[in-house]
């Protein structure tokens, strides 16, 4: 996948947000004191007054794919590179997929002071476009490096989008601050417009940020870290409306979907499966999970999960094996899950998944977020405080049920197909296992379940679906010992 394609999409639109030069972006970006609640205070006052449009930095076209990749940032350079520890910041130029400057601030001692920009901070042929751009072009964004200094593992660019090469130091999926109408059709994308760091120690580091967009403001704190499992951040936002807002997607995650084993028929490439993430996970407040694997619609489509209070959700990638992918390039096998967790309680609300159709890998068409049941009305403030974890699976639960681990079907007749869900982590002898199972919009004809022969854990159940036609079923499928659910509740639109 393209690393930046989805970010290339945001940043087209900047057009109709806030960049620098707006007398609200320089008001906010000065030295002086600072700290969370000096963020939130800017934050709600920048929500009273109007919202700025300005355009992109008029240089920022001519940095194109090529001449970006021709410019170098210095190692010298970077910050807190004699900390000796995964720390050390790297700052991104402006191009034509992310043209908007930012402004940038260290924090040291409750002390804030703007980070300059400087050509100097790139190497770069003579005539590069980056060059062009002037001596207070301002930077696109950043990235934290690795204390080898050999790779980045977090990074910030584009609108409020930010992402981690969790335990395998692979890119996949992205997070974002915020997700606003995603399923209408009329996604609006607020960004970033400010960011202040602090080093809070041996690999950890806090990125405070400014929101800013037509329909909102908001004031982050991402406390950040890496440790041999993955990326951890503990994350705090106070959000402030311009507007009624019809859906407010928090914690909001995308990836990308194009096909796996059990779509084949949507393939067009050679590659056995092509996708960041394949399962999104809901873990409910009494401890059950909801499974939905991933698929690539044939229209734009939505699921919901009404969990009040729910204990987290993730879009993961659970098929670890390289020959299920075959790609040696971007090594699909090593993307990071993401999972996000409440640290304080949610109230009510659902966990909505919106997919659209794609062709190919280089977009992402799916997204997970919260939504809250409240209406979202100007003048009302917002708080949210949780935890994303870029890990190769959902942070370990006591009690947590079998999860699902592949899925395939087939045809049985013209009027019946056949699903076969396997899941893992079970028991050795079936001792009273049995699998229930409904359909919306059709009906199961028969259902089987058994341990896989030389698959220790491994169980797998078939079952045999005649969808109605013309309407889009839907299964639900669980294995359950007497009333008592053994493993996650799958759901799986069939013909979506």
């Amino acid at each position: 996948m393209t690393e930046w394609n989805r970010r290339e999409m945001v940043a087209a639109t900047g057009a109709a947000l806030m960049m620098a030069g707006s007398t609200s972006a320089r008001a906010a970006g000065t030295s002086g004191r600072f700290d969370w609640q000096v963020l939130v205070n800017r934050a709600k006052a920048l929500a009273r007054s109007a919202y700025v449009n300005v355009p992109p930095h008029p240089g920022a076209q001519a940095v194109d794919y090529d001449a970006l990749h021709q410019v170098r940032f210095r190692d010298e350079r970077t910050i807190w590179n004699d900390r000796n520890d995964a720390t050390g910041v790297r700052l991104f130029p402006l191009s034509r997929s992310a043209n908007q400057p930012v402004f940038l601030h260290l924090v040291d001692k409750g002390q804030a002071t703007p980070l300059a920009y400087d050509p100097a901070y790139f190497d770069m042929p003579t005539n590069s476009p980056v060059a062009a751009l002037g001596p207070d072009a301002g930077f696109a964004g950043f990235r934290i490096m690795t204390k080898a200094r050999d790779a980045d593992w977090l990074v910030f660019m584009g609108a409020s989008y930010f992402r981690a090469s969790g335990a395998r130091k692979q890119y996949g999926l992205s997070a974002r601050a915020i997700a606003i109408d995603t399923s209408s059709g009329k996604e609006e994308f607020p960004r970033f417009t400010h960011f202040w760091l602090e080093h809070d120690g041996p690999n950890a580091l806090t990125v405070y940020a400014l929101l800013d967009g037509p329909g909102i403001t908001g004031a982050y704190r991402l406390r950040n870290s890496i440790d041999e499992t993955g990326v951890h951040q503990d994350i705090d936002a106070a959000l402030f409306p311009r507007r009624a807002i019809g859906e407010l997607g928090l914690m909001p995650m995308t990836s990308m979907f194009w096909y796996d084993q059990a779509h084949r028929k949507q393939a067009t490439d050679w590659r056995p499966e092509i996708h960041d993430s394949d399962t999104l996970l809901v873990r409910s407040a009494n401890g059950a999970a909801q499974a939905r694997p991933l698929i690539n619609p044939g229209a734009p489509h939505i699921s919901s999960f009404t969990e009040p209070d729910a204990r987290g959700f993730g879009l993961l990638q659970r098929d670890r094996n390289f020959d299920h992918y075959q790609d040696d390039g971007v090594f699909y096998d090593r993307r990071p899950s993401l999972f996000a967790t409440p640290r304080k309680p949610l109230g009510n609300g659902q966990v909505r998944l919106y997919a659209f159709p794609t062709d190919s890998e280089y977009e992402d068409n799916v997204a997970a977020y919260w939504v809250p049941t409240s209406p979202v009305t100007p003048g009302r403030r917002l708080d949210i405080s949780y935890r994303l974890d870029w890990q190769d699976d959902a942070p370990p639960m006591a009690g947590s049920p079998m999860p699902l681990v592949d899925l395939f079907r087939g045809t049985v007749d013209e009027k019946t197909l056949r699903i076969v869900l396997d899941f893992g982590d079970g028991p050795a002898q079936k001792d009273g296992i049995a699998v229930w199972s409904e359909a919306i919009h059709g009906r199961v004809v028969k259902s089987a379940v058994y341990p896989v022969l030389g698959q220790a854990g491994r169980w797998r159940v078939v079952l045999d679906v005649a969808p109605d036609p013309g309407l889009g079923a839907e299964i639900r499928a669980q294995l359950r010992r007497g009333d008592s659910p053994l493993s996650e509740m799958v759901h799986y639109p069939v013909n979506a």
